[in-house]
């Protein structure tokens, strides 16, 4: 359980992090966690990984011992950052300015629960551990994660940008809505997050909170090791969605990209974004938009130096049909 008090909220805020996204896609490959939406995804990239796997044996051995409920987890590959948009770069840095003490305690404490054996435990335990993560990760970041990272991050914006809104006109009531079925907002300030392991309570002592979407995560995570910043980690809205079949019937009406651009904006959206998840120009998207809002389909709301866009009443009539 954790507590967050109303001190807490004042210090909270929604992020996103690369390398904490890697770390969540490598457990997918790796098969510790389900595919689930990913299916496709994986089915392609298998190959990849494989052959990363090859090269930096590393991985087989981490994905061993990861992926697991509670503490039984190797935090420095992925702390919490530090600020709301950290770029990948800066996140390897701090993993590769881990003390080797501090990762060597922490995998010890991770082999205790799950213990690894063979080629898998020497690499484990080999002094140098820091760096072969770092490089089998910034391997595993260039070769799959960044080519498909601007469709992967207009996810995680989406969500962010939609609970931001929520926030800032509702309050955190609205903006932790339907994060998961653990998570509760107590009045006159506080919130609940059950997990999904049993622990103590724990309390932030006025250090907030970090909520970070995912688009690999189907559950609720936390990392709640003093020392790095207090995350919760939980389900990007969107990233399990698939345009449905009634889009091959608009298409006929209005035009391949019209059609998917509606599917997508089941859940709202900017220009960039869309623009993102469907592998187009900011301006061809934009262009695209600016007929949908003509023809009343689709409404604009400002939301701070950004627009965010979402089907009207008649929208959806004609995209569920």
């Amino acid at each position: 359980m954790i507590e967050v008090t109303p001190q807490d909220l004042v210090a909270s805020r929604f992020a996103i992090s690369p390398m904490i996204e890697t770390m969540h896609a490598h457990w997918v490959l790796a098969g510790r966690f389900e595919t689930g939406v990913h299916g496709s995804w994986v089915a392609r990239r298998r190959g990849t990984y494989q052959e990363l796997e090859r090269r930096h044996p590393v991985l087989r051995a981490s994905a061993v011992i990861s992926g697991n409920r509670g503490d039984a987890n190797v935090d420095f590959i992925a702390p919490p950052p530090e600020a709301v948009n950290v770029p990948f770069e800066t996140e390897l840095a701090a993993m590769r300015a881990t003390p080797p003490g501090h990762a060597q305690a922490e995998i010890a404490r991770v082999l205790a629960c799950r213990p690894a054996t063979g080629r898998d435990r020497d690499l484990l335990l080999d002094p140098g551990v820091v760096e072969l993560f770092a490089q089998a990760y910034e391997a595993l970041w260039n070769e799959i994660l960044a080519p498909e990272w601007p469709r992967f991050r207009a996810i995680l914006q989406r969500d962010v940008a939609q609970r931001a809104g929520r926030l800032a006109a509702y309050g955190w009531a609205a903006a932790l809505e339907d994060l998961g079925t653990g998570v509760r907002w107590r009045p006159p300030g506080r919130i609940e997050v059950q997990l999904s392991f049993p622990g103590r309570l724990h309390r932030l002592g006025g250090k907030g909170l970090l909520f970070l979407p995912s688009a690999f995560m189907t559950g609720i995570g936390a990392c709640l090791s003093a020392a790095w910043p207090y995350a919760l980690i939980y389900p990007a809205r969107g990233a399990a969605a698939t345009p449905p079949a009634r889009d091959r019937d608009l298409s006929a009406l209005i035009g391949r990209s019209r059609a998917r651009i509606l599917a997508e904006l089941a859940e709202p959206a900017t220009t960039t974004q869309l623009a993102a998840l469907l592998g187009q120009s900011v301006g061809t998207t934009g262009g695209h938009l600016a007929a949908l809002r003509g023809t009343g389909l689709i409404a604009g709301t400002r939301t701070g130096r950004s627009v965010l866009y979402a089907r009207t009443t008649l929208g959806d009539a004609l995209a569920n049909g």
